[in-house]
């Protein structure tokens, strides 16, 4: 059976999260800062009366640091009970996804971005890079601090 991926854009890459994790796709709005927190975080906003963590993932993927604008969007997402915010470019579409499709990560060692990635997935001739969304909050998954 497929399953659908949203896809978006971080730069040039393509990534996707599950569909089912998806709870809203909104225009930045810029989040307050927290004390204290992993420098991936970059604070909190209010959704309609609940607070969320904002995340830049492209700091948490070890890609450097968003500059966030009017042009990014925060994909809101569920992990385990929490709901989440994710900085990213832009939003492509929807895809299905064959299980033949899926590919394993081939061993590259323990890269940042890679112990993030469930796998990926070939659409249409492109690379898509399927996030494990369990893992982008599991503490233990910890980047080295930028210099």
């Amino acid at each position: 059976m497929s399953r659908q991926l949203i896809t978006f854009q971080l730069g040039d890459q393509v990534l996707g999260v599950d569909i089912m994790a998806i709870r809203e796709i909104r225009a930045w709005s810029p989040a307050t800062p927290l004390p204290n927190v992993p420098a991936h975080v970059r604070g909190v906003v209010n959704l309609r009366g609940v607070v969320l963590p904002v995340l830049d993932l492209r700091h948490r993927l070890g890609w450097g640091v968003t500059d966030p604008s009017a042009r990014h969007v925060i994909i809101v997402v569920r992990i385990g009970e929490q709901l989440q915010g994710l900085i990213v470019d832009a939003v492509n579409d929807i895809v299905s996804v064959a299980p033949d499709a899926m590919q394993p990560l081939p061993d590259m060692g323990e890269t940042t971005a890679a112990q993030f990635l469930e796998g990926l997935a070939t659409i249409d001739q492109r690379l898509i890079l399927v996030l494990s969304l369990d893992r982008l909050v599991d503490a233990s998954a910890a980047l080295p601090e930028a210099a």
